[in-house]
């Protein structure tokens, strides 16, 4: 049974499956290498990179994370600011630090390899990696695959970095025995997620890793809306969340005016977490970071503009939405480059939808509702970044996934729970969706956008 902290981590943009799992698998190989005292003999490391991860890699530093991540560094622990400077050093001195104890010669541009036109037998997105002598005797090889979402699994199908396996008290596999055991014991989502999760840490501790989080997800919109100027990659993106903010706040009297002046605050708030994710901010993976400005936006809108709202709300928010990602999670997929971008987005628009719901009164039966729409209107969504880079169409869809997140609670909570599709049903018609698509359309920058853009 995944935990909502499993869900949710704190990490660096721009990708949780092409950044902070690489970062995580590297960081993987070399303990193993000093687990089998090895790292003292280790002269050269190479890897190499498949699938999508070969395809859009170099966009969404992919390359910058495995070095990052071979120094030691994990994404919920390293400064995001030293990352910059630290892989410039590495490409203009030709040394790395394994662990940051043993350095060795390393040359980014013949040591990482990006193989777009070969992908490992388990998942679009794999990685090899080797470590050699000075004799160029082979030490150690690993493959790894970034599996979305942060999660990383080795060669034997075991995810590598999950809380421990422990029996909870209420098990769910699907949406339908989500709700019947929710019903059953007169609970609600929220409440019993919180007692499964209580299995992992104390109750406390529980309410205050959920508040760290909410509190970077604000941090993060805070330094989003302080921002100017373009974004790296070499399109020139302009960052757009710190005018729109200056605009919004230098005129609170169009509020009065115009009705729906509060979904310009809910753009804003995607806006500026996705443009901080695009930089190589620090953000919360929710349930990825391509999709990382959906939940904040609308607990953003929660706390900001609905009433009554308070500290409870945004904790029954999180754990909410933490499981309704687990439905998708384990039944289908939140990786682009598996099911494409309704994996990515889709799915944080059905966890907002659902956590929204949740926290404005609705009933379990509305809750699923509400998590349904938000899928069912994202069913079929490509994953087409322009250049590889995660921006174009990404960024502004955040924004889109926000504001149809609000909506889908909306109509759910005007409705009685009674509706036509279940959200098991949807989830499923995801995962077949995705297995449809076309592999150009799944983050491999082949088609949709990501081929029509450069050739306007």
């Amino acid at each position: 049974m995944l935990s909502v902290f499993d869900i949710f981590k704190i990490g660096v943009g721009p990708s949780s499956s092409h950044t902070v799992g690489p970062m995580i698998a590297a960081v993987r190989f070399v303990n193993r290498l000093e687990e089998a005292n090895l790292i003292p003999d280790v002269a050269r490391i190479t890897i190499e990179l498949f699938g999508s991860l070969g395809a859009t890699g170099f966009g969404h530093a992919s390359d910058k994370a495995v070095m990052v991540g071979l120094h030691g560094y994990l994404p919920d622990e390293v400064d995001c600011d030293i990352i910059p400077a630290l892989v410039d050093k590495i490409a203009s001195q030709h040394k790395i630090s394994l662990l940051n104890k043993q350095e060795i010669a390393f040359n980014p541009d013949k040591d990482i390899i990006f193989n777009w036109q070969e992908t490992l037998p388990q998942h679009p997105n794999g990685m090899r990696f080797k470590a050699f002598d000075a004799d160029n005797t082979l030490l150690m090889k690993k493959e790894y695959y970034s599996i979305g979402g942060g999660f990383v699994m080795n060669c034997d199908g075991l995810k590598v970095n999950l809380s421990p396996d422990v029996v909870v008290p209420y098990p769910f596999k699907t949406g339908d025995e989500l709700m019947e055991k929710a019903t059953k014991n007169n609970l609600s989502i929220a409440q019993l997620m919180m007692e499964n999760e209580k299995v992992y840490l104390p109750e406390q501790q529980v309410r205050e890793k959920l508040l760290d989080i909410w509190s970077v997800m604000q941090a993060c919109v805070k330094r989003g809306c302080s921002q100017e100027g373009v974004l790296p990659g070499g399109f020139k993106v302009k960052r757009r969340a710190h005018s729109l903010y200056e605009t919004l706040k230098s005129r609170p009297e169009e509020s009065l005016r115009d009705p729906l002046a509060m979904l310009d605050w809910v753009n804003l708030y995607a806006l500026a977490v996705n443009e901080e994710n695009a930089s190589g901010g620090r953000v919360v993976t929710a349930p990825t970071n391509g999709a990382a400005g959906i939940i904040p936006a609308v607990m953003h809108y929660y706390d900001r503009f609905l009433s009554p709202n308070n500290q409870q709300g945004i904790i029954d928010f999180l754990l909410t939405a933490g499981a309704i990602a687990i439905l998708y999670k384990e039944n289908a997929s939140i990786s682009g480059a598996e099911v494409g971008c309704q994996g990515e987005v889709g799915v944080a628009c059905s966890m907002a939808a659902g956590a929204l719901a949740a926290v404005q009164g609705g009933t379990v039966q509305q809750v699923e509702n509400a998590a349904e729409i938000g899928m069912e209107h994202n069913l079929g969504m490509t994953c087409d970044p322009v250049g590889g880079l995660v921006q174009v169409p990404c960024i502004e869809r955040n924004a889109m996934g926000a504001v149809k997140a609000i909506n889908a609670a909306r109509l759910a909570l005007r409705g009685d729970g009674q509706h036509l599709v279940s959200l098991d049903k949807v989830i499923l018609t995801m995962k077949q969706t995705g297995a449809d698509m076309k592999s150009t359309y799944k983050e491999t920058s082949q088609a949709g956008l990501a081929v029509n853009i450069p050739a306007c």
